[in-house]
């Protein structure tokens, strides 16, 4: 049977997972790729980076885009949550200080939910205090809906 996600539900899946998969439109054609993530329930926005490159340059020119994270446990019991909304870059301190934001949760998510420490968290420090740091950007959202399956 499948449902609609409550809001609380929503906001668990997004809150407690860092892999997500991208939506974005480049020439016309649509593009989905994995990304991590962390959702900043206090801005109400998805934090990412990238390197600059596809993807920044197909966002820059249509900003409209989407996020995909799901839960599965298998083929009649799983939850996902579509989050809809606008690219928006940010660079300097306000870049350093979201870079920083995402590497503590991402951090807090791998170790409450995977028990283990997440020991690639020092290169986004040392990204933090490089001047060339990389592209960061928020999904700033608009909508978010959630449907689940279970048996």
């Amino acid at each position: 049977m499948f449902k609609n996600l409550e809001e609380k539900e929503t906001e668990y899946i997004l809150e407690n997972n860092y892999i997500g998969q991208l939506g974005y439109i480049f020439k016309k054609a649509p593009y989905v790729i994995p990304i991590t993530y962390f959702f900043d329930k206090v801005s109400n926005a998805i934090i990412c980076y990238s390197g600059d490159g596809h993807k920044m340059n197909a966002m820059r020119q249509n900003p409209t885009i989407s996020l995909l994270v799901s839960d599965v446990d298998d083929v009649t019991n799983w939850k996902s949550v579509l989050v809809h909304g606008k690219f928006e870059q940010h660079f300097g301190s306000d870049a350093k200080a979201y870079l920083h934001k995402f590497s503590l949760g991402i951090k807090d998510i791998i170790i409450e939910k995977e028990h283990t420490k997440a020991n690639f968290i020092s290169d986004f420090s040392s990204k933090i205090y490089k001047d060339e740091i990389p592209a960061v950007f928020l999904i700033k959202i608009e909508k978010i809906t959630g449907k689940k399956r279970s048996k």
